[in-house]
């Protein structure tokens, strides 16, 4: 048999969030739609396995934000393994540092009135590379890196050829992570976005790249704000 090496990444479901706000930091809950949509999100996840003749593997890992654990949870209790969980902020969305949970509109205001700083680009949000100029601010590309050096760490600490690791985020940062794991190109990471609890598959065989083998990206129609 190959020794092949399987992931998937899952964004959260819908959740409850403020309008118009990054939403890294965001504490709020899974909407009744979210949590329907994790549960068939683990559909998904046993349809691959079957057809690929693997298991998963738990620990299920997630972000340490409300919404993506509360996906994992159900996908967990779906699979049927109800404590397996790994819960981790490396997992967690580009993080706005001191002005999280402040609007667009509030962030753009403070960066105006503050003399040490220039005003962001208009598509700052969406900038792959800028970083807001606050403490415990990431760009999006550092982001990106943080989640893929922790998928990447998984498989170097656990012998799981032929099974399938599982990782529930948020779609800026598993995009960008893509990029660092050589998957999307750039171009392709502005163009593309996450369905809601819907896994998008990877695998690799020895000494190969990873490839994207099942589950859709979502296109962006329109690139604006990275709000996950």
């Amino acid at each position: 048999m190959s020794l092949t090496q399987y992931f998937a990444i899952v964004r959260h479901g819908d959740y409850y969030q403020i309008p118009d706000t990054p939403s890294a930091n965001q504490p709020y809950s899974l909407t009744p739609e979210g949590e329907k949509q994790a549960e068939v999100c683990a559909g998904y996840i046993q349809t691959f396995c079957r057809d690929k003749m693997i298991d998963p593997v738990l620990p299920i890992h997630t972000s340490s934000s409300l919404r993506a654990w509360q996906t994992a949870d159900i996908l967990c209790r779906q699979l049927g393994s109800p404590l397996s969980l790994v819960e981790t902020n490396s997992l967690t969305e580009r993080s706005v540092g001191s002005l999280a949970n402040l609007t667009i509109a509030e962030i753009e205001r403070v960066i105006s009135a503050d003399p040490r700083f220039e005003n962001p680009p208009r598509n700052w949000k969406s900038d792959s590379r800028y970083c807001l100029p606050y403490p415990g601010a990431e760009s999006l590309m550092q982001a990106g890196q943080r989640v893929a050096d922790y998928i990447s760490d998984t498989f170097n600490q656990h012998d799981s050829a032929n099974r399938l690791h599982i990782f529930v985020g948020h779609g800026a940062a598993f995009r960008h992570a893509a990029f660092h794991l050589g998957i999307l190109s750039i171009p392709e990471v502005a163009q593309r976005s996450m369905y809601h609890a819907k896994p998008i598959f990877f695998s690799r065989k020895p000494g190969e790249t990873w490839q994207h083998v099942a589950g859709e990206w979502k296109f962006r129609t329109i690139f604006n704000a990275d709000l996950d």
